[in-house]
């Protein structure tokens, strides 16, 4: 995955945000967190939705039983950055519940089909998560 990742990262930063393939036209931006147990810092690409006042992201490891490690990166240090075409944003980060995260995680599967199949692959709710300027 990490070569995968590298890759997608090195096509984003070269082409100001933009990338080919499956992500071709897509949202994207690049999350760096800090590993929860390494203390490393950490980038993932991907997909992004903006919601008033930030971006919604979404932890769906492609239908996997458990969460991405991104996640909770997250969940132990919410202050994040976001590469966003050519910018990088300091962003907290926290998970949207209820109402809040059936209208954006409704949204999501609507705009991406492939989301709501992430969702049938897998008995767990895929986190949504939501990006805001930090203070």
């Amino acid at each position: 995955m990490s070569d995968w990742n590298d890759k997608i990262i090195a096509e984003f930063r070269a082409n100001g945000g933009q990338v080919g393939g499956q992500f071709a036209g897509a949202p994207l931006l690049l999350l760096h967190t800090v590993g929860a147990k390494t203390g490393q810092p950490r980038v993932n690409p991907m997909m992004y939705q903006s919601v008033d006042g930030g971006y919604a992201v979404f932890a769906s490891k492609a239908g996997a039983p458990s969460n991405p490690d991104w996640y909770y990166n997250l969940l132990a240090d919410p202050k994040v950055q976001a590469e966003i075409g050519t910018e990088k944003i300091e962003l907290v980060a926290r998970v949207a519940a209820g109402d809040e995260r059936e209208e954006i995680w409704g949204a999501q599967k609507v705009a991406y089909p492939g989301f709501a199949d992430y969702e049938r692959k897998t008995s767990r709710q895929i986190p949504v998560v939501v990006l805001e300027p930090a203070p």
